[in-house]
């Protein structure tokens, strides 16, 4: 938008924010929302076009409606409410379509790659049978949409093409009785590209066209971006295979591409996020903004005429400046469903482009005082079923407990048995793993011999849901090559001092085929003596390299274990529960794994 409508724009936002109402003689305008900005010039006004924009943001496939504070509750100026679940979503996607005669559905991304096990179990697929019947149009990549590789997003997601056993693996038949097709609409991300061919891993861009309502057609250009910390992320783990563009450049590039195509009425959709001072209280509040977003919004180009983010799970409905002084929206309809985002555009036929000052913007949250729709409730209602199905498939037989209780060394038996599983799976790699190292934080349940609450369970049975429970959360295992010094190193850092003086003890788990020792009379940092580190067979060197599996979160330093982040040559190769699920498979019976794996040799003084 080229013109200024700074002023006017400013006086209609004070009026709205301070509660006042805007009247004429035909209507009154009223905000309900203390985030929405509102002006009655110019609205009714035939000879411009409206545009409704509606967009949710980090789904992460929270289909059902639960009732916990974090996924099924919202706060507002007005108190808490109720919020969330597919059914309603739809309901309310409805309802305000209603009476626009242009309207785009889009998501900023985060759609899959989530937590609830119905849906995460049967890889994601429940989640784009929803979006498909919504009709959404687009949406931009998120992180999570690399949790498992490009080719899972690229091919299977988009295209539908099945891996692994259809049925079993991957194409399941979904609530209408037909096989995973894939999603009916791209993903989209101008700034994600494959690390080797330097190409875009998806297009950058689309464009919609949208009526006039006197038989011509108007461009509107939506440009999707991905936050750059896609590529280390503790899930979307990808470096050596993605890269991630700068995201103000590459937005300007392709706005300046758009125009040149004669689009005017430019959308940035960006993965990436801030939040608000209001953010706990206010679903359309604006107070102290801060974040990558808001940096975006105040740099990229004044073509852009409104900002639409995610990933920070964030609430805030703000009006942010553009390089050129003009006021344009910047949202985040937090996640889980539990809000939507309306964002109506008018357009002057004759530019194509956006008159700023008439722009208008709402959080809506997903409320449930409205009949659910019927066919998305069936919907759900049939991949909780199929969910229950899943999680009652036998695996694997156990003939002793696998608990996370440590002994005085701080070995247990689960995190023995996930260690060893890790080596197994890190044995795949192109270049192999040497051997595991476990933390504890992807540890979460133990497996017990003794049979469990469900129907299917029988003594020194594993089911496919206590697996899934026992272990994981969503995080990719990857083998990296350290130095021998450097993992000495990394065992030194399981004993921490704390501020108050005292110290604190981390254990690491480590694969079957190694055995240290260390002797803790010795000062922290001094425990690990590396001849008494066996690795097959032999001390380990500290000069020579090793491969390592070990979970991308502990390999980036989340577990803190910061000489983990020195890593070289990382090779991603299967995600946590999958990983998991595999080794169960394929041993059939486990016993637990004996505690024999480390030793003290602390000497008195």
């Amino acid at each position: 938008m080229k013109k200024s409508f700074k002023r006017l724009f400013a006086v209609t936002t004070a009026a709205v924010l301070g509660g006042g109402i805007l009247m004429n003689s035909s209507q009154t305008l009223a905000s309900n929302n203390a985030g929405q900005a509102v002006s009655n010039q110019g609205l009714g006004n035939k000879d411009l076009v409206n545009l409704q924009l509606l967009s949710l943001t980090d789904l992460h496939g929270y289909l059902q409606a639960f009732n916990d504070k974090s996924n099924g509750q919202i706060m507002t100026t007005n108190g808490p409410l109720t919020v969330g679940g597919a059914a309603y979503l739809a309901a309310h996607i409805k309802n305000l379509k209603a009476g626009h005669e242009n309207s785009i559905l889009f998501s900023a991304g985060d759609d899959f790659s989530g937590w609830p096990f119905e849906v995460a179990s049967h890889h994601n697929e429940p989640t784009i049978e929803f979006l498909n019947a919504i009709g959404l149009e687009f949406s931009a990549a998120g992180n999570h949409e690399f949790d498992a590789s490009k080719e899972f997003l690229t091919e299977h997601i988009m295209k539908g093409k099945s891996f692994g056993v259809p049925g079993v693996d991957s194409s399941f038949t979904d609530s209408t009785g037909k096989k995973f097709k894939g999603s009916d609409y791209d993903y989209l991300s101008a700034n994600i590209r494959d690390a080797k061919t330097g190409e875009l891993v998806l297009k950058p861009y689309t464009i919609k066209m949208i009526h006039d309502g006197k038989g011509r057609a108007i461009p509107v250009g939506f440009i999707a971006l991905t936050t750059p910390t896609t590529i280390t992320g503790s899930t979307s783990f990808q470096e050596g295979v993605l890269t991630a563009d700068p995201l103000v450049e590459t937005a300007n590039r392709y706005a300046k591409e758009l125009q040149e195509k004669g689009v005017e009425t430019i959308i940035a959709v960006v993965h990436e996020g801030g939040s608000t001072k209001s953010d706990g209280s206010d679903i359309n509040g604006s107070d102290s903004p801060f974040g990558p977003i808001f940096d975006f919004a105040k740099e990229a180009s004044p073509a852009i005429d409104a900002i639409v983010s995610g990933h920070w799970h964030a609430k805030f409905n703000a009006f942010i400046e553009d390089p050129a002084g003009n006021p344009r929206p910047v949202v985040e309809a937090a996640n889980h469903g539990r809000l939507l985002n309306e964002i109506n555009l008018s357009i002057d036929p004759n530019t194509k482009d956006v008159v700023r000052n008439l722009t208008t913007s709402t959080n809506h949250p997903v409320t449930r005082d409205l009949p659910a729709d019927p066919e998305i409730e069936k919907m759900v209602s049939y991949w909780v079923e199929r969910g229950k199905e899943r999680w009652a498939e036998p695996i694997a037989k156990l003939t002793g407990d696998l608990t996370r209780a440590r002994n005085a060394n701080g070995e247990s038996t689960l995190a023995n048995f996930v260690a060893d599983a890790h080596y197994y799976s890190g044995k795949k790699a192109e270049n192999p793993a040497d051997f595991a190292l476990t933390a504890a934080s992807p540890l979460r349940g133990d497996l017990l011999y003794k049979k469990g609450t469900n129907a299917a369970d029988s003594d020194g049975q594993i089911l496919f849901g206590e697996a899934w429970q026992a272990h994981g959360y969503q995080n990719p295992l990857l083998v990296v090559t350290l130095t021998g010094q450097q993992i000495k190193q990394i065992l030194e850092e399981q004993w921490r001092k704390n501020a108050n003086g005292t110290e604190s003890f981390y254990p690491l788990a480590v694969s079957y085929n190694v055995h240290y020792s260390y002797d803790k009379s010795k000062p922290i940092n001094d425990r690990i003596d590396p001849k008494t580190v066996i690795i097959n067979g032999e001390s380990l060197d500290l000069n020579r390299s090793y491969r390592v599996a070990a979970l991308a979160y502990m390999v980036i330093g989340a577990d803190g274990y910061p000489t983990f982040t020195q890593y070289r040559e990382p090779v991603r190769t299967e995600v946590d529960y999958w990983a998991l699920q595999n080794y169960l498979k394929e041993q059939k019976v486990i016993e637990p794994p004996a505690l024999n794996r480390v030793t003290s040799i602390t000497i008195s003084q």
